[in-house]
C-alpha cells in the first residue's frame, strides 16, 4: 500500500501535537512501525542506529532516566516532501550527567502505510 501525501500529513501532525504536549510514549505506540530505525546523526552518540520498537522504546527510557527536569521546549509545524516529513525542534533540559542544556534539532521522519518507519535527527553538540 503506498503512502498518501494526506496520510503523511496526517501522521506529522499527530507526531507534533503529541510532541508538543510531552506525550512521547503516545506518539510512539500509535504512530511508529514495530521495524522502526531511529539514527542519531551527530551528538554523543553519533551515528548510532536503533532498531525496532523494542530498542527505541529501551533508548526513550534511558534519556527519560537521564532527565531532571524539563524548562521548555519547541515543535514546529511540519514539512511535508513525498513519504517524508520533518520538524524543528528545540529543548532546553537539565540532564543528571550533562547539566543544564539547551539544544535545537532538526528530526526527520519517513512514513509508509501509515507509520513512520525511520527517524533520524540532526543537531550539533559544540557550544560555540
Amino acid at each position: 500500500m503506498d503512502t498518501t501525501t494526506n496520510d503523511v500529513a496526517a501522521v506529522a501532525n499527530r507526531l507534533v501535537e503529541l510532541c508538543r504536549t510531552g506525550e512521547y510514549d503516545q506518539a510512539q505506540q500509535e504512530l511508529y512501525a514495530e521495524d522502526a530505525v531511529s539514527i542519531e546523526g551527530t551528538g554523543q552518540d553519533a551515528g548510532s542506529i536503533t532498531r525496532g520498537m523494542a530498542a527505541i522504546r529501551e533508548k526513550g527510557k534511558q534519556w527519560a532516566d537521564n532527565l531532571v527536569e524539563v524548562h521548555g521546549g519547541s515543535v514546529s509545524d511540519p514539512v511535508i516532501a513525498d513519504g517524508w516529513f520533518s520538524v524543528a525542534m528545540g529543548l532546553d533540559a537539565t540532564y543528571k550527567d550533562m547539566g543544564r542544556v539547551a539544544m535545537k534539532e532538526i528530526a526527520v521522519y519517513q512514513v509508509r502505510d501509515g507509520k513512520i518507519t525511520h527517524e533520524q535527527f540532526f543537531y550539533n553538540t559544540d557550544k560555540s
